[in-house]
C-alpha cells in the first residue's frame, strides 16, 4: 500500500486514537497489501470506532478497553429475538387467519387461536429470561429491547382485542 493512501485511511480515525496508534498503524497499513478488502476494514473499523470510541484515557490511561453494549447488541441475542419472533410470529397468524377467513367471530375458537394463545403465553419465560440476563448488564440498552417487545407483542393483541376475535 502507498504511503499517501495508508496516511488517508488513518486520518479517519479520530484524533485521540491517532494520536496514540497512528504511525504504528500507518507502519501495519504500508507492510500489507492495499487491495479493497483491506480499505473496507479500515475504513469500517475506523467509522466503529468514531461510534464507540476504545480509547478512553481518563478512565484507563490510554489503553484499549471493550466496546460498549449497544442497543444493536443486545437485540440481536437469542434471548431476545426469539421473544420478538414469536410475537411477529402471532400477529402473522392473525392477519393470516383475517385475510383467509375474515373477521367474523366464529363459535369455536379453531386452530388458529389456540396457536395464537400459546404463542402469546409461551413469550412470557423468554422475556423472564432475557430480563433476568441483560437488565443487571445493560440496562438502558435492555429497556430499549424491552420497550421493542411490549410494541410487538401490544401489536399482535390489537387485531384480537379491536376486532373481538
Amino acid at each position: 500500500m502507498n504511503r499517501r493512501l495508508a496516511h488517508l485511511l488513518t486520518r479517519m480515525y479520530p484524533r485521540r486514537w491517532r494520536e496514540r496508534y497512528g504511525e504504528e498503524f500507518e507502519d501495519f497499513l504500508l507492510a500489507r497489501r492495499g487491495d479493497v478488502k483491506t480499505w473496507m476494514d479500515v475504513v469500517r473499523a475506523a467509522m466503529g470506532e468514531r461510534i464507540h470510541p476504545s480509547l478512553n484515557t481518563c478512565e484507563s490511561g490510554g489503553a484499549m478497553i471493550e466496546y460498549r453494549t449497544t442497543f444493536g447488541t443486545v437485540v440481536r441475542q437469542p434471548s431476545a429475538l426469539v421473544p420478538l419472533a414469536m410475537a411477529l410470529t402471532a400477529l402473522a397468524v392473525v392477519m393470516v387467519h383475517i385475510a383467509v377467513y375474515g373477521a367474523a367471530r366464529e363459535a369455536d375458537e379453531g386452530a388458529t387461536a389456540h396457536i395464537w394463545q400459546l404463542l402469546m403465553v409461551a413469550q412470557l419465560p423468554a422475556l423472564l429470561v432475557f430480563g433476568i440476563r441483560w437488565l443487571p448488564k445493560a440496562p438502558k440498552q435492555a429497556m430499549g429491547v424491552l420497550a421493542l417487545l411490549v410494541a410487538a407483542i401490544l401489536a399482535a393483541i390489537a387485531p384480537v382485542y379491536l376486532l373481538h376475535l
